[in-house]
């Protein structure tokens, strides 16, 4: 066990360690130590391994409820995530301060398994061809104002993400957002509900999976004007008409074998509204989640989804979205018998 930076004598620890190892572990990591690898702070063995740290990085997040949604750590986490560093948990449970919430460390054997896939990436996706939606539409009103939504296109960009590191053929459909296009994945830029639409249809055909993370607006006005409108002090009625239900389409054109993946973005009645929607779109798989929850809504780089099948309810802790986005494919596989 070593605790001191400069030991032993005849080399530096930290830069030791560094060299030697195919991956670091970092369970418990507190707000503390999230903060300084976030910030590249090293003034203590763990820091200054972690800051020449090349191989592998691995987080199991662990504090209290209150510290982990703090601003300060969603942000320092989502630096890290942004580098590159993975997650695992943290889970719900009880916590050292006798609550009972989000903050416990994961068990060790979901960190080993977290880590076995980290330094063993699964390739169960090798040779099918995933098609993957993500993002808002926004639908025009005249030539300076739409209609959108607070999609940001996270979770869609992660399960691309994922799908591509687990060997799939990617095809990502997204509607406008400030994401960068993730490298070794086809690229397909869509606007309004109408262009992603004629998209999904012309590469859904061919894909194996199709997973429908977009959000899609529902209305779009009925008539655009060329111009921009003039405010006259008297209001402005807008007529809005129906777009064309995607995933009912795709349900309805979906041929054997292919699995396709709808997405419930509720705030009330979530397990319902998602049972109905999974016989309705003629879907595989529904994945639900709170998007009124602060900590899994729209915007932020975790999320609690849980996913429905036909006869099968999984509800997933809370976690990063490229975890979340592994738990989804790994349903998925389930489904096709990967």
């Amino acid at each position: 066990m070593l605790t001191d930076t400069f030991a032993p004598r005849d080399s530096l620890a930290h830069i030791s360690l560094a060299k030697w190892a195919d991956a670091f572990v970092i369970a418990p990591a507190t707000a503390n130590c999230l903060a300084k690898l976030a910030c590249g702070i090293a003034d203590d063995l763990l820091s200054t391994t972690a800051l020449a740290m090349t191989a592998p990085v691995l987080l199991a997040p662990a504090m209290n409820a209150n510290m982990w949604r703090h601003p300060a750590t969603q942000a320092n986490l989502k630096t890290l995530l942004a580098r590159g560093v993975r997650t695992v948990g943290p889970g719900t449970g009880h916590l050292a301060c006798g609550d009972d919430d989000v903050g416990r460390m994961s068990e060790p054997a979901e960190i080993v398994e977290a880590l076995d896939a980290l330094l063993n990436p699964r390739r169960d996706f090798a040779g099918r061809r995933v098609l993957v939606t993500a993002g808002p539409t926004i639908e025009r009103i005249d030539p300076v104002r739409y209609i959108t939504n607070r999609s940001t296109g996270k979770m869609g960009y992660a399960i691309a993400e994922a799908a591509r590191d687990r060997g799939g053929e990617v095809t990502l459909v997204s509607g406008p957002v400030s994401l960068a296009a993730p490298e070794g994945v086809k690229l397909v830029p869509v606007e309004s509900s109408a262009q992603l639409c004629a998209a999904v249809l012309e590469h859904g055909e061919a894909a194996d999976v199709v997973i429908q993370a977009a959000a899609p607006a529902d209305f779009r006005p009925a008539r655009v004007a060329e111009q921009k409108i003039k405010k006259t002090g008297e209001g402005m009625t807008l007529a809005l008409e129906n777009t064309t239900d995607i995933a009912a389409e795709l349900g309805r054109r979906k041929r054997p074998g292919q699995v396709l993946v709808a997405f419930a973005a509720e705030t009330e009645h979530m397990l319902e509204n998602a049972r109905g929607k999974l016989e309705r779109k003629n879907a595989d798989m529904v994945v639900a989640n709170d998007v009124s929850r602060a900590d899994a809504g729209f915007g932020v780089d975790t999320n609690a989804v849980t996913l429905i099948t036909k006869d099968t309810v999984d509800a997933l802790p809370l976690m990063s979205k490229r975890d979340a986005a592994d738990g989804i494919l790994d349903g998925v596989a389930r489904l096709m018998k990967l």
